[in-house]
């Protein structure tokens, strides 16, 4: 398969593009964009992988699917575009980071200068229907992204996983603690994010992570 993606990532996952599930849901996707209106925009849609090469990655924040109403997904997990109105679940993580590092937040939900700092946004699904939520989940994207976080828990070592709610924290698995920091809560959405989200000190606690091994800490 002819996929165009950053060229450490491809070189890490370019044996899951010559697989039969790959294959088949590289034909779903096209599918979909061609039948109807699918988010992020096609160009978008390995945006994490282009912003954070493999070797950059610090810290990684887990996300599920992407925002599936229009002019919000542009390929990072939690992000909207410039001048896009914050979604609730941002909101809650710009308070967590205000009430621990007293970092006033920005208007902009773009999470960009986050993701060139080292931070992959990296949702597990990467593609949606328009208005229908999880429409794209069990298709394929999920073993790839799972290979993705393997790699990095297998061949890097010092990294940040922040992974809130029960799905991403599934990932942790994959992640051996003794050579990275495992960071789990409830998820930041406004259903949970009283439930363990809010006062979970991780930036906190991934900015003191990075420094004690040499990092640079996130400017978050």
């Amino acid at each position: 398969m002819n996929v165009q993606m950053e060229k450490s990532w491809h070189q890490k996952l370019a044996p899951e593009f010559e697989k039969p599930y790959f294959e088949s849901l590289t034909t779903f996707i096209r599918q979909e964009y061609a039948s109807g209106e699918c988010y992020p925009p096609g160009r978008l849609i390995f945006h994490a992988f282009e912003a954070t090469p493999f070797e950059k990655v610090k810290v990684v924040i887990l996300g599920q699917d992407p925002y599936h109403e229009p002019g919000q997904a542009h390929g990072l997990c939690f992000s909207v575009p410039e001048g896009v109105a914050l979604p609730p679940s941002l909101r809650n993580i710009y308070s967590e980071i205000q009430s621990e590092l007293g970092i006033v937040p920005p208007q902009s939900g773009d999470l960009n200068r986050w993701a060139k700092q080292g931070v992959l946004l990296l949702n597990t699904t990467l593609t949606v229907r328009r208005g229908e939520a999880a429409s794209h989940q069990g298709r394929g994207w999920e073993t790839l992204t799972d290979v993705a976080i393997q790699c990095l828990a297998r061949d890097r070592e010092h990294i940040v996983f922040m992974l809130w709610g029960s799905y991403a924290g599934r990932k942790s698995t994959f992640i051996d603690p003794t050579r990275h920091l495992v960071l789990t809560s409830a998820h930041p959405s406004p259903l949970s994010a009283y439930r363990g989200f809010f006062g979970n000190h991780h930036f906190q606690l991934c900015n003191d992570y990075l420094k004690a091994h040499g990092k640079e800490p996130i400017s978050w």
